[in-house]
């Protein structure tokens, strides 16, 4: 055993702040994309629509 008291109260708020974090490395993992990514699927996306609509028919 220690042989100082802890603080409950503290221990629980560090516990919370503990799992926040893990749950907010987690989602920064899961959905996290920088500026040039988001920018290079946009410019993607346009060409592929670019691509599409050069290949539709006129009736």
């Amino acid at each position: 055993m220690t042989d100082k008291p802890i603080n409950l109260g503290r221990a629980r708020k560090e516990r919370a702040r503990r799992a926040a974090k893990e749950k907010a490395d987690e989602n920064a993992v899961r959905f996290g994309r920088t500026k040039a990514q988001k920018e290079a699927e946009h410019a993607e996306a346009a060409r592929a629509k670019a691509r599409l609509d050069g290949h539709e028919r006129d009736t």
